[in-house]
C-alpha cells in the first residue's frame, strides 16, 4: 500500500472562491431576464418556498447558517438518534397495523405479515377491531417472545392491557422477553371522540411494567389524531409534548421515578411524503423531549421512542395507487429521521379492509428500504446537512413556541376541552385548504392528472373509525365531493358532465394550456372534448353542438385571443354553452365568463361549473 504524502494539494487551487454575494447576483440576472427585478437578498428571498409554522425553504444553504451542535447519535440531545450505532444492527422495526373485529381473520393476516417481513404487530382493540376476549385468538401461533405486541384499545385499554399481560403469564414469556405497548392513551382517546377517561389504570399498568415486564411501555403518546384534525408539523410536535408531559406528571405524582416514568412513554407520528420536514421533524421532537426530561431532572440516558406511521392525511381514494409511491418515500423519510418503529399504511386502507396484495407491498416497503437499499447502514444519513440541520431547528423553535401556548391553557387536557386546540388546528387546515382548492399542493391523481376512466378499486368497508373529538380532514377531500357528483351523474344518465375544449390554431399554440384546462376540469369530474380542427368561429359552433358538452373553454395563445377569443366565445354562447371559460390571465373579452390559470380557485371553479350544468 502507497502512501502519498500530504503536500497541500487543492484540485482547486487555481479557482478563486465564490462568494454568497456572486450566486445572489447571478441569481438576479436569471430573475431579470423574467421580468422580475431583484436583487441581493431580496432575489433570494423570491425563490425561498413558504411552509406552515412560519418556516421557509430557501434555494441555498451554507455552512454559515446558524444550527445548534446536535451532539452525537446515541446521545443527548439525541437529534442524530437514540442509539450511537443508528439502525445499523437490525434497522426499524416493521410494525403492521391490523384493524378487524374478526379474531380468526387478524390472526391469519398477522401470521402472513410476520412470515413475511414485519418484526412486530399493532393491534386495534375493542371499537374497530378484535373484542378484548377475542386477543388470545388473535395472537394464537404468535412468538410473544419474538414479535413485540403494540396496543390501540381506547377506552378499553385497561381491559385489554391486563388481557395481554394475561397471555404473557400463560405462555410463560418471562419479564426479559416481553416487549411491546399496552397503548394507554386517555389523552389521545379524548381527542378523538370527546370522551374523558379515567387516567388512573393507565399509572397502574405502568407501575406494574415497572415492576414485571420492563421491556414493555404503558403508555402510548399518539400524535395522529392531531396530524389527522389538520395540524402542522410543529403543532403536531407540541401536542405530542404536551401529552407526554401531561402523562409524566401523573406518573410521577402516583410513584413512579422521573426515570421510570420516561421509561414508560412512547410516541406516534405521522410521516409524509415531504421527506425533509419529517426528518426534520423526528430529529426535533427527540431534541425537544430531550429538553423537557432535562429540565424535569432526569439524566440523559435515552431518548424518545418514537412510531411513525405512515399519513393517512396524504392517502386518496381516488388512482389509490400512487398512495404507494407516498408511502414509500414517508417511509424512507421516518428511517432517515431516526424511527424506531415505522407502520406502512397499505395503499387501499383508506378504501375498507386492506386485501393480501396491498399488505404485502406495505410490509414489502420497509424490506426493501432495509434489504435492498441499505438505508439503516448509514448513522444518520442527513445529519450534517446544512438544509436539515436548519430545519430541524426552527421547527423545533416553532414546536417549542406551541407547546408553551399548551402550556399557558393549562396543559393539553384543558387546551383540548376549551377547544383551544381545535380552533387553532381548524386555522391551520383552513390554509391548507386553501392551498389545495388552488393547487398550489398539488395531489397526483387526484387535482393534477386525474383519470377518469380509471376502474375504480373496491374492498370490504373498513370499521367506522372514533368520532365525536377532532375532525378527521384528508388532502382528497374537497375534489373527492366534486368527483362523488361526477360518479353520480354517471349513474344517473349514462354520461358524465363534459365541457368543451376549443384550442385554436396549430397544436404548438394550444396544447399547453388545452393540456392544462382538461387536466384542471378532470380534476372535478368533467370530461374534456376536443376539438381536433378549429378553423374559425362557426366550426367552433358546430362542434360544440356536436360535442354534447354544457360548457366550454377556449384554449390558445395569447395572440391568437387577441385575433379570435371574442368571436369564438361569442359564438359559443349562441350555440348552447351554458359558461365559457378562456384558459389564461384574466382580461377584458366579450363573451367570456371566467377564466382559469395556474394559481386560480380550481374547487370553486370546478364547483360553480358542475351546478350550472345541473349535476346534483
Amino acid at each position: 500500500m502507497t502512501v502519498l504524502p500530504d503536500d497541500g494539494l487543492s484540485l482547486a487551487a487555481e479557482f478563486p472562491d465564490a462568494t454568497h454575494e456572486q450566486w445572489q447576483a447571478l441569481v438576479s440576472g436569471v430573475l431579470r431576464k423574467s421580468g422580475k427585478e431583484f436583487s441581493g437578498t431580496a432575489a433570494e428571498d423570491a425563490l425561498s418556498t413558504a411552509l406552515e409554522d412560519g418556516l421557509s425553504t430557501r434555494p441555498l444553504y451554507t455552512s454559515h447558517d446558524p444550527a445548534p451542535d446536535t451532539g452525537h447519535p446515541g446521545f443527548a440531545p439525541f437529534v442524530r438518534g437514540g442509539r450511537p450505532q443508528g439502525g445499523a444492527a437490525a434497522g426499524w422495526d416493521v410494525r403492521q397495523r391490523h384493524a378487524d373485529a374478526d379474531p380468526a381473520r387478524v390472526n391469519e393476516a398477522v401470521l402472513a405479515d410476520l412470515e413475511n417481513g414485519a418484526t412486530s404487530v399493532w393491534l386495534t382493540v375493542g371499537h374497530g377491531g378484535v373484542p378484548v376476549s377475542g386477543l388470545a385468538r388473535a395472537l394464537d401461533g404468535v412468538y410473544l417472545d419474538l414479535a413485540p405486541v403494540a396496543l390501540d384499545a381506547g377506552a378499553e385499554y385497561a381491559d385489554a392491557a391486563r388481557e395481554l399481560l394475561r397471555l404473557y403469564a400463560e405462555r410463560g414469556i418471562t419479564a426479559e422477553q416481553a416487549s411491546g405497548t399496552l397503548g394507554a392513551d386517555p389523552l389521545g382517546h379524548e381527542a378523538r371522540t370527546g370522551e374523558e377517561l379515567d387516567a388512573a389504570p393507565a399509572a397502574d399498568l405502568a407501575a406494574r411494567c415497572t415492576r414485571e415486564y420492563p421491556g414493555v411501555r404503558a403508555l402510548a403518546v399518539d400524535a395522529l389524531p392531531y396530524h389527522e384534525a389538520g395540524a402542522s408539523a410543529a403543532e403536531e410536535l407540541g401536542c405530542s409534548l404536551a401529552t407526554g408531559l401531561a402523562y409524566l406528571r401523573q406518573l410521577t405524582d402516583s410513584g413512579l421515578g422521573l426515570q421510570q416514568a420516561l421509561g414508560q412513554l412512547e410516541f406516534r407520528y405521522a410521516a409524509t411524503a415531504d421527506q425533509f420536514l419529517t426528518i426534520a421533524k423526528l430529529r426535533a421532537a427527540r431534541r425537544l423531549w430531550a429538553r423537557i426530561a432535562e429540565v424535569c431532572g432526569a439524566p440523559a440516558d435515552g431518548a424518545q421512542r418514537q412510531h411513525t406511521v405512515t399519513s393517512p392525511v396524504m392517502m386518496t381514494r381516488r388512482d389509490p395507487w400512487v398512495n404507494m409511491l407516498r408511502t414509500t418515500v414517508a417511509t424512507l423519510a421516518a428511517g432517515v429521521g431516526g424511527a424506531d418503529s415505522v407502520t406502512v399504511l397499505p395503499f387501499d386502507a383508506e378504501l375498507g379492509v386492506p386485501d393480501a396484495f396491498a399488505r404485502r407491498i406495505a410490509r414489502n416497503t420497509s424490506t426493501i428500504l432495509l434489504e435492498e437499499s441499505h438505508l439503516a447502514r448509514v448513522v444518520d444519513p442527513a445529519g450534517g446537512s446544512w438544509y436539515v440541520e436548519r430545519l430541524t431547528d426552527e421547527l423545533a423553535h416553532a414546536a417549542w413556541e406551541f407547546f408553551q401556548e399548551i402550556e399557558r391553557e393549562g396543559g393539553q387536557a384543558a387546551a383540548l376541552r376549551s377547544g383551544f386546540v381545535r380552533d387553532r388546528l381548524a386555522a391551520t387546515w383552513a390554509a391548507r385548504s386553501a392551498k389545495l382548492a388552488t393547487r398550489r399542493e398539488p395531489v397526483t391523481g387526484v387535482s393534477e392528472f386525474p383519470h377518469l376512466a380509471e376502474k375504480p378499486v373496491v374492498r370490504e368497508p373498513a370499521p367506522a373509525p372514533l368520532t365525536g373529538g377532532l375532525p378527521r380532514v384528508r388532502r382528497d377531500e374537497q375534489y373527492e365531493a366534486l368527483r362523488a357528483r361526477s360518479d353520480a351523474h354517471l349513474d344517473a344518465t349514462g354520461t358524465r358532465p363534459k365541457t368543451f375544449l376549443a384550442a385554436l390554431g396549430p397544436a404548438a399554440a394550444h396544447t399547453a394550456r388545452a393540456t392544462f384546462a382538461a387536466n384542471l376540469f378532470q380534476a372535478g369530474g368533467i370530461e374534456p372534448v376536443h376539438d381536433p380542427v378549429t378553423v374559425d368561429a362557426d366550426t367552433v359552433a358546430e362542434a360544440f353542438k356536436a360535442s354534447g358538452a354544457g360548457v366550454a373553454c377556449i384554449c390558445s395563445s395569447d395572440a391568437l385571443y387577441e385575433e379570435q377569443a371574442e368571436a369564438v366565445a361569442k359564438a359559443l354562447q349562441q350555440a348552447g354553452a351554458q359558461r365559457v371559460f378562456l384558459a389564461g390571465k384574466p382580461a377584458e373579452r366579450a363573451g367570456v365568463d371566467a377564466y382559469v390559470f395556474a394559481g386560480c380557485d380550481a374547487v370553486a371553479v370546478l364547483t360553480s361549473t358542475l351546478d350550472r350544468m345541473g349535476v346534483a
